[in-house]
């Protein structure tokens, strides 16, 4: 079986460094990390989507979380066809065309060269490119992703779809085989299934090094609420119970499974994860409060 590392989607999330998680004297930046890190061996950064990272920032991410902790990186919202920020991007490329390759290989450069130390130190687990639901498989939309790929070239990726059609009978078989094709993790996604953009909890395994699962919530105000709405839901030890055989299926597939819990909501998302490891040890890699 391979292992299984269990965490959530941001250790800086507002509403979680406001609900009391994080004890006195560990709440700065620096303690904040090492609380985190002291508990679960994997986060995802999705400050990265909203704003390019720096290689200051990665360096202290190395620096604060012991050997064997991994970052799944969020995609630059550029690099993944978001809307973005004029803001967002540096000085001297805020008046390029978004639509100009050289524009993405740009922001790709800066990028990933912000991350290097996360490469070099190991503490890199994958770069997550999650592509809007208005995504759709097709032609051009295949083209998009090969073209991605040969960008972060030599770099570990995952890609995240929010356009259902991608993993209903009749494509998921060619949807696997792209992604196969293009040595690229699927990631598969717990969330309502009774709203026209729900993407089943199917658990496709597109590389044999990586499968990554991340748990939104199942909130009926996916895609229309504010962020806390589309994201609030406390799962039940049922809820997760059902996913247990899905995700040990999972491990004997692959050799690394990270399973990440998205549902900000104060700290519904480390409870989940706890809920979650507990569930599945003694498989899990699993880290216990050293103090």
């Amino acid at each position: 079986m391979g292992e299984i590392m269990i965490g959530t989607c941001s250790w800086t999330d507002k509403a979680l460094v406001g609900s009391g998680w994080y004890p006195p004297g560990r709440r700065d930046a620096e303690g904040r990390l090492r609380h985190y890190a002291d508990r679960f061996p994997v986060v995802e950064v999705d400050a990265t989507y909203y704003g390019l990272p720096s290689e200051r920032n990665s360096l202290l991410w190395a620096e604060r979380t012991p050997p064997g902790f991994r970052f799944d990186v969020k995609a630059f919202s550029l690099l993944t066809g978001h809307p973005t920020r004029t803001a967002a991007l540096p000085a001297g490329l805020r008046d390029r065309d978004p639509r100009d390759p050289g524009l993405l290989d740009e922001v790709w450069h800066r990028f990933s060269g912000a991350l290097r130390p996360l490469r070099d130190t190991g503490r890199l687990g994958t770069l997550l490119f999650q592509f809007p639901p208005r995504f759709a498989p097709g032609p051009g939309a295949e083209t998009v992703l090969w073209q991605t790929r040969e960008r972060a070239a030599g770099w570990p990726v995952a890609v995240e779809f929010r356009h259902p059609g991608w993993w209903r009978d009749g494509h998921r078989a060619r949807t696997t085989a792209l992604l196969r094709d293009l040595d690229t993790a699927a990631v598969a996604v717990d969330m309502a299934q009774d709203l026209p953009t729900s993407i089943p909890p199917l658990t496709p395994v597109a590389s044999e090094d990586l499968a990554v699962v991340r748990f939104h919530g199942r909130s009926a105000a996916w895609g229309t609420g504010s962020k806390e709405d589309r994201f609030r839901h406390h799962y039940t030890p049922g809820e997760l119970a059902e996913w247990r055989p899905r995700l040990h299926a999972l491990a004997d597939r692959v050799r690394h499974l990270h399973v990440l819990f998205n549902n900000c909501c104060a700290d519904a998302a480390v409870r989940a994860a706890e809920t979650m490891r507990d569930l599945l040890a003694p498989a899990t890699h699993r880290r216990g409060p050293t103090g």
